[in-house]
């Protein structure tokens, strides 16, 4: 892209760079596995990465890369590197940064199975993990040790929404030479860029708020400097993570309204929390736009908006939260955010089930908890709906 210092919405719009010899107006999908070459010597340039020609789909395509080149753009990354789902981001940026006898630092309220296979898979390779509340920063202190290599946070967490202390949390990895990704899917680039504040590598779930449409699943990841994103591509690469160009294509029409989605979202969501926090049958609930939550303030100063994700605990307990669920009309009872349309979801039952009783204590994952992702109906209806079901729970 020819100007890169036009504001965020512009960037959606026109960012990544993608030269068509057609002309063509939108990236096309360039739905072929492999590209020929124009010679012998040009075959063995593109091999040598010698020449910027393609090979193959699976070590890169034409539609992908523009999907990489624009998300890496929004993050201001160095460069982008897309995969098949949001936990082939995870492991790419495992693979890549841990190796046996190593130790990873990792918030404790994090997807469900980017926990699950440290704890498993992992763990049969010889590397260790600890999950600590990374909203506290002397307990990310206190679990780093001279083997540490990798700090990951997930902030908002999922599914508690609490909120890390990003700067703080790597000058501290940073002191000791340990590097830290974050997973970004809960903000989106919109509200929050991670590598502004000091971290290495950011990831998303693409089937997310970037993608927006559950049409999709794929992931990204975003390396700061070239070192770091030769060292996640070749994981990327080897391992086969690769996306597919269908799947790119359906992003970057997906990405274009990104903005304006989560703009409505957050909306309906600030109104949404504050019915629920006053609501007689409702214990507490965590968005980061109200004051009650404990880290309102820091919020304001690392995000560009406070989401569109909210959770909450009914005072009946898991008993009321299944009636509640199985009550609304509106919302729909399926696990994933960050779509158009509503979501609602039981953690502990479902996106987190695989986490032991005591992890999911640990992170503050109650049986009662509730997560609820806002999408873009009229905020009346969702709020009416919501009524209507915790009459019934």
């Amino acid at each position: 892209m020819k100007n890169k210092n036009i504001g965020f919405n512009s960037k959606l719009i026109h960012g990544g760079e993608f030269n068509d010899a057609l002309g063509s107006a939108t990236v096309p999908i360039y739905q072929t596995s492999t590209f020929k070459f124009n010679s012998a010597e040009h075959g063995a340039a593109c091999f040598a990465g010698e020449s910027d020609g393609y090979i193959y789909t699976r070590i890169g395509n034409p539609t992908i890369h523009a999907l990489e080149t624009l998300l890496a753009e929004l993050e201001n990354g160095f460069g982008g590197i897309a995969t098949s789902s949001g936990m082939g981001a995870v492991n790419t940026v495992y693979g890549a940064m841990l190796s046996q006898g190593d130790h990873i630092i990792s918030s404790a309220a994090v997807y469900g199975p980017s926990r699950v296979v440290l704890e498993t898979y992992y763990k049969k390779f010889g590397i260790d993990s600890s999950f600590v509340n990374t909203a506290d920063i002397e307990e990310v202190r206190r679990a780093i040790r001279p083997e540490t290599k990798l700090l990951y946070i997930e902030t908002p967490s999922n599914p508690t929404i609490e909120i890390t202390d990003l700067k703080a949390c790597c000058e501290l990895a940073h002191e000791f030479g340990i590097a830290v990704a974050v997973d970004n899917t809960f903000c989106s680039p919109y509200l929050q860029r991670p590598l502004e504040l000091g971290a290495d590598i950011v990831l998303h779930s693409l089937t997310k708020f970037i993608n927006g449409h559950a049409d999709i699943v794929g992931g990204v990841v975003v390396a700061k400097d070239e070192a770091l994103y030769k060292k996640l591509r070749s994981v990327m690469v080897t391992l086969g993570f690769n996306m597919d160009p269908h799947q790119a294509y359906l992003v970057i029409r997906g990405v274009k309204t990104l903005s304006i989605r989560i703009d409505r979202a957050q909306e309906s969501a600030m109104k949404i929390a504050t019915y629920l926090e006053n609501h007689p049958k409702i214990s507490w609930v965590r968005f980061p736009g109200l004051v009650s939550h404990p880290q309102h303030e820091l919020a304001k100063t690392q995000m560009d908006g406070f989401g569109s994700m909210i959770s909450f605990e009914l005072k009946g307990g898991i008993e009321a939260g299944r009636k509640l669920m199985n009550s609304v009309q509106m919302a729909i009872l399926a696990v994933s955010l960050g779509g158009v349309e509503t979501l609602i979801q039981h953690p502990a039952s479902m996106t987190h089930s695989k986490v032991s009783a005591e992890g999911k204590e640990k992170a503050g994952i109650t049986d009662g908890l509730v997560r609820y992702s806002v999408g873009i109906e009229d905020v009346a209806d969702l709020i009416a709906d919501l009524e209507q079901a915790l009459e019934k729970s």
